[in-house]
């Protein structure tokens, strides 16, 4: 017989001070000493705010990403857990500091607590709730009583001015027009830093805990082809051509590592497919819109919100409007780390009571996954 699973606690740590829309470039500097022509249009549709660096505004970088984790898991601790208690270790990000070891390794040797169960889950925005879904699979099956469960980005220093240098230096020798091209402009003013995470165990504790009822994913990469990526280029047939495969002066002269976004593909069919996936995951479980009390979709762009509201009523699937919750404008896009800061400030908002369902819904535009929880106050 399979245990249950609850989220018993949700915390976050976001580094440093916000940063307003008109110091970003402060943080992450300008490219060839001129600000950014596509910026404040960039801004302006995605309705973002203020978000978080791990940087001051001399670049000096100030956590690593294994440090935003580590910081977050300490938040757990109480009277009643210690890190001592942690069972399984599951940890999903977009920015590890290394190729290897694991993001998850360079966790847990922060935290210098005991051995554990360690799980590291890559990818984009879907990495933190893949990582969610190792520790509800590990409660559920028995197999642990408790799981620690983070997301985390430390983004901000991949669109520094400095590393796209040798690119426009590039460009102007072979006497083009040294403008950083749009797939990568476009995500230095989508992203930030920050870290979320989740205690779950196999019983309900405190005054507030949320059962988890179902977890589904999705992938449509056997059909569509890579839209968010680093470490490569996108190549005229689709396919993308990785790091190791170009000389080692390209990966600065092409700005290899940098994050790009194929935004004509994303724009096509990233409400599309969530909308098709978000809707066979209700009918595989067997609700409707109806049942849902809080909806929390994790969105790029505000820009998207109302378009998603639309594509769900016209496939039948309506969610009202007063039942999403989106903080967005508050905290940035912080890829696999957004769904754990808006499920910790629900949490701790003191609007929740028992019989609440929330639907978590995440997508990821890497090569189109969609990933999904349904959760219930008791």
């Amino acid at each position: 017989m399979s245990a249950r699973v609850f989220i018993n606690k949700v915390e976050k740590f976001l580094p440093n001070d916000p940063v307003s829309n008109d110091e970003m470039e402060q943080f992450l500097g300008e490219i060839n000493h001129k600000p950014s022509k596509s910026r404040r249009l960039i801004l302006r549709n995605n309705g973002i705010q203020t978000r978080y660096y791990a940087l001051d505004k001399q670049q000096n970088v100030t956590h690593n990403n294994a440090d935003l984790t580590a910081e977050v898991v300490k938040k757990l601790v109480s009277n009643d857990f210690s890190l001592q208690d942690i069972e399984v270790l599951s940890c999903g990000t977009s920015t590890p500091d290394l190729l290897l070891p694991s993001h998850a390794a360079m966790v847990h040797g922060l935290l210098q607590n005991k051995s554990v169960d360690l799980n590291s889950a890559s990818g984009v925005c879907c990495s933190g709730m893949n990582a969610l879904k190792y520790g509800y699979l590990s409660v559920k099956s028995g197999d642990a009583k408790n799981a620690v469960c983070t997301g985390s980005e430390r983004v901000s220093t991949w669109m520094m001015a400095n590393k796209f240098e040798a690119e426009v230096a590039n460009l102007e020798a072979l006497e083009e027009q040294p403008i950083l091209a749009f797939k990568k402009d476009f995500l230095r003013w989508m992203l930030s830093d920050g870290a979320g995470a989740m205690l779950l165990e196999n019983e309900a504790k405190g005054g507030l805990s949320l059962e988890i009822l179902w977890m589904q994913n999705y992938s449509y990469a056997y059909e569509l082809e890579t839209c968010m990526y680093a470490g490569g280029e996108k190549q005229a047939d689709g396919s993308v051509k990785g790091w190791s495969e170009y000389q080692a002066n390209d990966w600065q002269n092409e700005s290899i590592f940098s994050l790009k976004q194929d935004v004509k593909i994303l724009d096509e069919f990233i409400l599309k497919k969530g909308v098709q996936s978000m809707g066979d995951a209700m009918k595989k479980h067997h609700i409707t819109p109806t049942d849902i009390t809080y909806f929390l979709p994790h969105i790029s762009s505000v820009y998207f919100k109302d378009k998603l509201y639309n594509e769900f009523k016209e496939a039948g699937l309506e969610i009202a409007k007063e039942k999403w919750f989106i903080n967005l404008p508050k905290v940035g896009n912080v890829g696999a780390a957004s769904i754990y800061l808006m499920l910790e400030e629900l949490f701790h908002s003191k609007t929740l009571k028992s019989g609440d369902t929330i639907m978590l819904s995440v997508p990821e535009s890497g090569r189109f996954s969609y990933a999904y929880a349904f959760l219930k106050v008791v």
